[in-house]
């Protein structure tokens, strides 16, 4: 009986740890494909403008992209002119105290900028400001 004890102990002695570096590498090379693909956004050169910064940083802000081909974008997401009308309106209707930003591409044609202002009027947004970057 006292061989048995001894080999018993031993066996739970050691750990074998091999298993937990394999899965600490799967989560590492799963953590490294996906960290780029959480800052995924619009690709924007904004003018630069020595502005002041914008109030109630802490509220949540609508924020519409116009790129240099005059691509509307909601939330980094592709949006037709009409349909932009129309979740902003939505959103403005449930928070009507939500801050509406045109961030618009050094390089795009002002009238786009100017269309995105109208469309955003249209749909109920009390003002809207325009993001730039400050100079270096």
């Amino acid at each position: 009986m006292e061989p048995y004890r001894k080999r018993r102990k031993k066996l739970m002695s050691d750990i074998n740890v091999v298993p937990y570096i394999d899965v600490m590498l799967v989560l590492l090379v799963i953590f490294m494909i996906t960290a780029p693909l959480l800052s995924q956004g619009v690709k924007v050169d904004l003018p630069k403008a020595a502005a002041r910064p914008v109030e109630n940083q802490d509220r949540e802000t609508l924020v519409v992209t116009v790129d240099r081909t005059g691509q509307y974008f909601l939330d980094d997401r592709r949006i037709s002119p009409e349909d932009l009308r129309k979740k902003v309106a939505a959103i403005l209707r449930l928070r009507p105290e939500t801050p509406v930003l045109i961030r618009g591409d050094r390089q795009v044609d002002y009238g786009q900028v100017v269309k995105a202002m109208t469309l955003l009027q249209a749909a109920g947004a009390p003002s809207v400001g325009l993001l730039t970057e400050p100079p270096r």
